[in-house]
């Protein structure tokens, strides 16, 4: 052990004497039972849980492979015979990597078997809708931008199926490095990984947002037990994560997006924020604050979290559009991290260099990308640079305030004014960049008439119960702790704290602002949550109280760099609390569990748009069809599954969106079909708007089928496909059709009709038809068959309806011109 060490037990022991008037006896007890074996468990001690919980917590014994020891038996009986502490101060600090980053489940089989458990449930509430995206041998992403990516992927595919081709990245399509360019590669790399053919790219659109959940919860369980020595709480933070409703549906199987990586590398980011935080924190609780920070730089651990949260930061530029955003709490946390270490009288500069130089190793990654490959706007690829640049000043000005007697509360305003001094520079000196970033803005958080862009706190959920929806009781959980570290960091030096605190309190204005940006704040909430949870079992007698809550004397010793867990193995409570504590858990976790079915159902396809998609994928290809010939119209929000199920164009929706809503409105389908320009294949209504207008195309397609109802006139140029029992959905294959022609009684009415059956839908096809005053007759028909021309009949052909051929009455079956 080191001086500090042995001085540290020393002070432990002395203060666990002072607490309890049977302290000698507990104490003599371990020791007698270290004496004999090397190792030990509980149940080889006479004591109550809560003494020897408090031992450990205190750090007077510790964890070794799943057992127990005394830290150092030697300096425990010098203190309870009141000798000096005999220290050897020639041992030196040495870097262990398991050490600094124990996260309290190696050789613990109770807390792993928690955690494995926790991650068991993130893996089932993000595979509920598991047959309705596994359909045969297709799989069906929910949603309607999953096809977006699926595209690339399987476009990148075709240009190489080896992932060490990093050209097909330098030449990525500009289409493709505009908003999402290591997305895009990161979802081909894995599918190269998995041999780059369709069951690979399916496999990754399927698995690839389930694995990566895992892995946040990982890294979320990870930064919870960083932040509070607390296995339990990692554990609760990870239950919590997992039924939160807005990430589960945003990550549910098949949901391939740009949002897995996204929030995976935020949860990365975190994590090692967090960690260079908490390590220059645990050393000052046995140091002094220059030997603290010395220690810190000197950490080889420190410089390989600070190499890791580079590349997060790097990487993190260009997975999303708005990925500028989140570079705005990191910000503000550099910002307010210099307060209040000049408050402490710590050297701002000296005590986050690692986080500097891992800001400088974001800008390289970022801007070499931009410059080498063209990824990205230019703007969002040296944001890393911007932040660079700001903190670097501010971190100088922290160092400046230490040294006079101003109100920390200046040094806050000083940088708001640097903030808005850099912005204006922006605008005034990159006109072209701030107006790409407007744009980008606007995008982002001024979208209308999208379901995810209302606000967490929607009105229409009476402000309150939107959070319930979309995050769950966690929420509120998470609130009132995120109060409590507001609070505590503006009066202790917990930076830890304040890095939650600012990215919780960042996400959550976020997410007021549009709903999809919860999933971000689900992040740093799971924490804040799960403290939460296990306080309130601690208020109730069920659990023993979280550690941030204890007294500085109830609270661990820092055996490990990061402030690893030192609590005792998870200790199982008698049958009757272990009821309540699963009582509690399923009244926090209930309404998650009921909203993440239903939530992540919403999105995904019904049967009959599937059918829909099939048939006319099978039409097309019988036909001969290509794109464009094979696009399909059809609702914007649906549109890519089918052009994908179809052609696998699903790159753009824009021309669903502008046109269908006035081709679904309109009442004249039939014209319709003269502005397509042969744009438009395939047509596809679905049950979503059955409240249009009776002599809407909507209801003309859906309810009637195109006959034309009791009172109206047939359509010519739209062939049914498909249609199921409940009308939810049909689609039609637009076509020229077959004019059929003959000659009859001038002015007289002559019925033209078939019949016609379509997935056991039977109906007849009937046109009446006025003979012109020549006395010839021509009606334009979709659907081949046998046709009664008033008291004649004609055969028309399949090739004639989609030819657009002419059949004349009377010139011998199937003949046309």
């Amino acid at each position: 052990m080191t001086d500090a060490d042995s001085s540290a037990l020393a002070d432990a022991t002395a203060s666990f004497l002072a607490d309890h008037d049977e302290g000698d006896q507990a104490l003599e007890a371990v020791l007698e039972v270290d004496s004999g074996s090397e190792t030990w468990t509980f149940d080889d001690i006479p004591l109550d849980s809560g003494t020897f919980g408090e031992l450990v917590s205190r750090g007077i014994v510790e964890k070794v492979d799943g057992e127990y020891r005394v830290v150092d038996a030697a300096v425990v009986r010098a203190v309870m015979s009141g000798e000096a502490v005999d220290v050897d101060s020639s041992d030196g600090e040495s870097f262990d990597l398991r050490s600094a980053f124990d996260l309290g489940i190696w050789g613990d089989r109770r807390a792993l078997a928690g955690v494995v458990g926790a991650l068991l449930l993130v893996v089932a509430m993000r595979i509920t809708q598991y047959r309705s995206v596994f359909r045969g041998e297709h799989v069906v992403s929910p949603g309607n931008d999953p096809y977006y990516y699926r595209y690339w992927t399987e476009t990148l595919l075709a240009e190489s199926t080896n992932p060490t081709d990093i050209g097909v990245l330098a030449e990525m399509p500009a289409d493709a490095v505009g908003r999402r360019p290591l997305t895009h590669a990161l979802n081909w790399w894995f599918a190269t990984l998995l041999g780059g053919d369709q069951w690979a790219a399916d496999a990754v659109a399927a698995w690839l947002p389930v694995v990566a959940s895992v892995a946040l919860a990982v890294v979320i369980y990870a930064l919870a037990v960083v932040v509070t020595r607390d296995v339990r709480v990692g554990i609760a933070s990870v239950v919590l994560f997992a039924v939160t409703p807005v990430h589960a549906v945003y990550t549910q199987v098949g949901f391939l997006e740009h949002r897995l990586h996204q929030y995976l590398w935020l949860g990365v980011t975190l994590l090692t924020l967090a960690w260079l935080a908490v390590d220059l924190t645990r050393r000052r609780e046995t140091n002094a604050d220059r030997d603290a920070v010395r220690d810190h730089l000197s950490s080889p651990g420190a410089w390989l979290v600070a190499v890791v949260l580079g590349v997060a930061l790097g990487v993190s530029v260009h997975l999303w559009g708005g990925s500028s955003l989140l570079f705005v709490p990191l910000a503000a946390y550099v910002g307010l991290r210099a307060v209040v270490d000049a408050r402490e009288g710590i050297s701002p500069t000296l005590a986050n260099l690692p986080v500097v130089v891992a800001i400088a190793i974001g800008t390289g990654i970022s801007v070499w990308f931009h410059t080498n490959w063209g990824w990205h706007y230019g703007f969002v690829a040296y944001t890393p640079a911007m932040v660079l640049g700001g903190a670097v000043v501010v971190l100088a000005l922290g160092d400046l305030w230490r040294r006079v007697d101003i109100h920390p509360g200046a040094l806050v305003a000083l940088e708001t004014a640097i903030a808005g001094v850099g912005l204006y520079a922006l605008r005034r000196f990159r006109p072209g960049d701030w107006a790409d970033a407007r744009t980008r803005a606007d995008d982002l958080l001024f979208r209308e008439n999208i379901t995810e862009t209302a606000s967490l706190f929607t009105p229409d959920y009476a402000v309150i119960f939107g959070p319930l929806i979309q995050l769950g009781v966690g929420f509120y959980l998470g609130a009132a702790v995120l109060v409590w570290a507001v609070w505590l960091v503006s009066r202790q030096y917990e930076p830890a704290w304040l890095l939650l605190a600012v990215y919780a309190s960042f996400c959550t204005l976020l997410a007021a602002i549009q709903v999809r940006f919860a999933a971000q704040l689900a992040v740093p909430l799971s924490v804040l949550g799960g403290v939460g949870f296990v306080y309130a079992l601690s208020t109730i007698d069920l659990a023993r109280r979280p550690v941030p809550f204890r007294r500085g004397t109830e609270r661990p010793k820092a055996v490990a760099a990061d402030g690893g867990s030192d609590e005792p193995s998870i200790t199982l409570p008698d049958a009757r609390k272990m009821g309540y504590v699963l009582g509690v858990g399923l009244l926090v976790c209930g309404f998650s569990l009921l909203y993440v079915p239903g939530l992540s159902g919403q999105i995904t396809h019904g049967d009959a748009e599937f059918e829909a998609a099939l048939a006319i994928d099978e039409h097309a290809a019988e036909a001969d069809r290509e794109y464009p010939e094979s696009f399909v119209l059809s609702e914007w929000g649906d549109n890519r599954m089918y052009n994908y199920h179809v052609s696998g164009e699903s790159q753009r929706y824009g021309y669903a969106m502008a046109n269908f809503d006035d081709f679904r409105f309109g009442d004249d389908p039939d014209g319709n079909y003269s502005q397509f320009e042969d744009r438009v294949g395939y047509v596809v209504v679905t049950e979503r708007d059955r409240d249009l207008p009776a002599e809407s195309a909507h209801a003309q397609l859906l309810e009637e089928l195109g006959t034309g109802g009791d009172d109206g006139e047939a359509l010519a140029h739209y062939q049914l496909l498909s249609v199921d029992d409940d009308r939810s959905a049909a689609a039609f294959v637009v076509v020229p059709g077959a004019t059929i022609e003959t000659t009859a009684e001038p002015n007289e009415t002559v019925t033209v009709s078939t019949s016609v059956s379509v997935d056991g839908e039977s109906f007849t096809y009937e046109r009446a038809v006025t003979v012109g005053e020549d006395g010839r007759l021509a009606v334009t028909v979709p659907y081949a068959g046998t046709y009664s021309v008033g008291d004649d009949s004609v055969d028309v052909t399949e090739s004639a309806v989609l030819e657009g051929e002419t059949v004349e009455v009377g010139a011998g079956d199937g003949d046309s011109n």
